[in-house]
């Protein structure tokens, strides 16, 4: 699959977070990615304004 990049700002207190996360061996991309993943595959059934 293709890949592309994209840029999101985010809080400086919240990127301490994704930062403390890669003495687990988690990466940014990785978190962001695999939440996006969980996002777009679930139902979306009863939310508001929700879009499939």
């Amino acid at each position: 699959m293709k890949m592309v990049r994209i840029l999101v700002q985010v809080p400086l207190p919240l990127k301490a977070r994704l930062d403390a996360l890669r003495v687990q061996g988690t990466t940014a991309s990785g978190l962001i990615r695999n939440l996006l993943s969980q996002h777009f595959n679930q139902p979306h059934v009863g939310r508001k304004g929700a879009h499939r």
